[in-house]
């Protein structure tokens, strides 16, 4: 794609990398086939490479974003499917986030796009904030039908059954591994996670000890910044972003990491690229080399020996998480793993497409993730699963909402196999 960014505009290292980003673009429309919102919308504006013509002239003309643009880059799930696609290797991501960002900074919401943007950012990425708001939210839920705004019917919808209690599992501590130690890990406890599903950390912490990890929740580390970063508000995301990196960089100083492990595969995606991020910030080398050593889960549990297990008749249907599978690559080790202990895996149709979650997305545009969502449910159901599994909490609620197929982490099933409790959503 030609583009035409003066000089002076390619000094801000923003808009160079989108520059470069634009120019591998080779208008080719295979992204168009894997996009989930092209395959809802049927709309060129609502592809990839639609965006990327409003997004370049945007930014190109230095324009003040028009309501037109701007709701087509809301729509945009950021689940990076186009980026699996393209034949071109085009960065999509860095380009979209950095829209993101222009928009936040150049455009004047309606209010109360404003004011629920800002309820979202204040409460999600704070477990104590988010755990009261779902309080609050499971009181207000028999009245969602009354809520002018299906978005506030979304986030009141949104609240579980049930709220777990606080684990002390995710209080700043080390826990060693019940056989000689072969590793030293970080394990990022999350967000969103603690307040919304306890059983994640506390079975990962238990499949690492039992395969010789002393796992590490040191004090300082929170949200990875990822909500908000998405959101276009990077002074915010920066800030816990660079909480995180201070604090894993002190770990790597003091006694070593061998990996920070992660579990929710949306974080995993960000955290892998806070080099990027921070690329012309004095934290540049601390962050690259927080970003060499995060892992998802699956990636680490390759590296131990996790025992082989008889096959237990149990048929589990794998979902693949956007953020897993293209946002980080990683598409075999979670199934590997499962079959590995004696699961039955089985894929459903079309599992590039994302189910509808995607971070905010769910609450921010709620028409068109319940279409994502009842078309994801409608393939795992058809493979009759006894479980569906995934690695991310985010798309375990989402998908969890529409089925009463019970959803669970893939490590509780790993934990589980291995000598573990059964998942408590199992029964």
């Amino acid at each position: 794609m030609q583009t035409h960014f003066t000089e002076d505009q390619l000094k801000d290292p923003g808009i160079e990398r989108a520059n470069e980003i634009l120019r591998s673009c080779v208008h080719c429309g295979f992204c168009t086939a894997t996009c989930p919102t092209y395959q809802v919308l049927g709309d060129e504006l609502d592809s990839p490479r639609g965006r990327i013509y409003q997004i370049k002239d945007m930014l190109e003309n230095e324009r003040v974003p028009d309501e037109k643009t701007v709701k087509h880059v809301d729509r945009c799930l950021s689940c990076l499917a186009c980026m699996t696609t393209c034949p071109s290797g085009v960065h999509y991501m860095h380009l979209v986030d950095h829209a993101r960002e222009y928009i936040e900074n150049n455009y004047k919401r309606p209010f109360t796009d404003r004011a629920l943007r800002w309820v979202l950012a204040q409460i999600l990425p704070y477990p104590t904030r988010f755990r009261l708001a779902l309080l609050a939210a499971k009181i207000g839920r028999p009245f969602a039908f009354m809520m002018p705004d299906d978005r506030l019917k979304a986030m009141l919808e949104m609240a579980p059954k049930h709220i777990p209690p606080v684990s002390r599992n995710d209080d700043p501590q080390s826990f060693a591994p019940v056989e000689p130690r072969k590793k030293r890990v970080v394990l990022m406890t999350g967000c969103a996670q603690k307040a919304l599903n306890t059983d994640i950390n506390d079975a990962t912490i238990r499949l690492l000890t039992r395969l010789g990890c002393e796992v590490v929740i040191p004090e300082g580390a929170g949200c990875c910044g990822a909500l908000t970063h998405h959101m276009g508000k990077t002074d915010q995301s920066h800030a816990s972003a660079a909480a995180n990196i201070q604090t894993w960089a002190g770990e790597m100083d003091g006694k070593g990491l061998d990996a920070i492990v992660i579990n929710t595969s949306g974080c995993g995606t960000t955290v892998k690229d806070y080099g990027y991020m921070f690329r012309n910030d004095p934290l540049a080398k601390d962050a690259e080399r927080v970003s060499e050593i995060a892992m998802d889960i699956s990636e680490l549990l390759v590296k131990l020996d996790i025992p082989k297990g008889e096959q237990k008749g149990i048929k589990v249907a794998y979902h693949a998480a956007c953020s897993l599978q293209h946002g980080q690559k990683i598409k075999t080790h979670p199934k590997d793993l499962l079959k590995t202990v004696g699961f039955k895996v089985v894929e459903p149709e079309n599992s590039h497409l994302c189910c509808g979650s995607a971070g905010t997305y769910n609450l921010m545009q709620p028409k068109i993730s319940k279409e994502l969502k009842a078309r994801k449910v409608e393939t795992l159901e058809a493979k009759t699963p006894d479980i569906i599994a995934a690695g991310n909490i985010g798309c375990m609620m989402q998908i969890g909402s529409g089925t009463e197929v019970p959803i669970v982490h893939t490590v509780e099933l790993l934990d589980w196999a291995t000598g573990g409790p059964k998942p408590p959503a199992l029964g």
